[in-house]
């Protein structure tokens, strides 16, 4: 029933031996453990005072097979070529390799263009991001005067719809700003004043050039609120009505999140006029990830169990989740010791360290990357082969965003989370 914990064969290494990595060793013999606690004491980190997971002996929720590849059917057979849009627009979407929309770019995209307000209800891993980047950059292209104002969440997210723009608008003279937390305000002041067509920030960063005098939102004429469920959850509300109280009276407003609760409802009510409603939420989990559990019997040390899951053959790219920023770093340290090639980004990085180390996972440099839950929302990383849950999420809802970065793209992923 559980995930296969077979376990390596280990040598006895003197104290402080390092594992090496060499051309031509075989995957399985690249690392082996050192000693059982790689060094450190006490190698199960421990979060100071925080809750403890709602999810704590519910197993069944962590363990479910995934359905072959097979089985995923194209329902649309629409392409972008299909949609009013201009044709540079449409020759960058081709380059990028983009042929049939999603569901939610199917529906979104003619609401868009046509100027009317949106709801889109969607998970992560649906297309949403290119189902309003797409008719904003054709709506702006046809009229300079229109500009865009996107709200994320996440500093991560925010560069990556910045990276997007910029792909879909190459060639166009489309410019945007990135106004994120823990990069240089004076160089985002000065993109400002280049007047940006497109402007994608996060709360904390926006609302202080805000009080700066230094961005207006009347200049603007749509608006984006991205992953809205998200900035309720990790207390952005306050200043999500902030913005919302600032927007001129005459706008296109399109709002984007997988759940509506209470608080959220609260921002929608005043955010959107006339709504057309798009909902394409895919269910909870996807059928294409395999989902299974780690047992850590009383005893076990839970960094070897992790160990001699990364030595298996198969985990090509792993993201591993933990609950803190002290227990994510303790645990990078613990796997770079031991000899893996591994990242951390977490609250406490500054910015650019953060997109380094994104980038050095994106392009392969490392294969295994350590984070809290800022990574579990949006992020777009390719082939992702493995999402381990080091710590449980704190809640379901967490947990669906956290191994959401795999099995996209109709590729399979695996899901493993240690239950104790």
């Amino acid at each position: 029933m559980y995930y296969n914990e077979r376990r390596f064969s280990t040598r006895n290494k003197p104290k402080g031996f390092r594992s090496s990595v060499r051309r031509g060793d075989s995957f399985k013999n690249k690392f082996r453990r050192p000693f059982s606690n790689g060094g450190f004491n006490k190698p199960r980190f421990q979060s100071r005072g925080a809750h403890e997971s709602k999810l704590k002996g519910q197993l069944d929720i962590f363990i479910k097979k995934a359905k072959e590849i097979t089985e995923i059917e194209t329902v649309f057979q629409q392409t972008f070529s299909d949609f009013n849009l201009i044709n540079p627009l449409k020759i960058n979407i081709q380059e990028k390799g983009y042929i049939t929309p999603t569901p939610i770019q199917q529906q979104a995209i003619p609401a868009i263009l046509e100027g009317r307000d949106l709801i889109g209800l969607a998970n992560t891993g649906t297309g949403k991001t290119a189902a309003f980047l797409i008719p904003i950059i054709s709506k702006i292209f046809q009229d300079r005067s229109k500009r865009a104002f996107i709200i994320t969440p996440t500093r991560e997210l925010a560069v990556q719809i910045n990276d997007e723009l910029r792909a879909f608008s190459k060639n166009m003279s489309i410019y945007s700003a990135l106004l994120i937390g823990g990069s240089n305000m004076h160089r985002q002041i000065s993109d400002l004043k280049r007047f940006p067509n497109v402007i994608i920030g996060t709360p904390g960063r926006l609302k202080d050039l805000i009080q700066r005098r230094m961005l207006n939102l009347n200049d603007f004429s749509i608006f984006v609120l991205d992953e809205v469920d998200l900035m309720v959850d990790i207390g952005f509300i306050n200043d999500v009505k902030y913005f919302v109280s600032f927007l001129p009276k005459v706008r296109q407003s399109l709002f984007f999140s997988a759940t509506i609760s209470p608080k959220v409802r609260e921002v929608l009510q005043y955010f959107v006029q006339n709504p057309v409603t798009v909902s394409v939420k895919i269910q909870d989990t996807a059928e294409n990830v395999d989902q299974d559990v780690i047992r850590v019997q009383n005893g076990d040390s839970k960094i070897n169990k992790l160990h001699d899951l990364l030595i298996k053959e198969g985990f090509e790219k792993v993201l591993i989740f933990g609950k803190t920023k002290h227990g994510i770093e303790k645990l990078n340290k613990q796997l770079q010791f031991r000899g893996f090639k591994v990242g951390s980004i977490h609250g406490n990085k500054r910015q650019s360290q953060r997109e380094r180390v994104l980038q050095s996972f994106k392009s392969d440099q490392i294969n295994i990357l350590l984070a809290t839950d800022v990574a579990s929302r949006g992020l777009d990383i390719p082939d992702v082969s493995h999402v381990i849950n080091y710590d449980l999420p704190q809640t379901y809802d967490d947990y669906i965003h956290r191994i959401g970065r795999t099995g996209r793209a109709n590729k399979k992923g695996t899901a493993l989370t240690f239950v104790e």
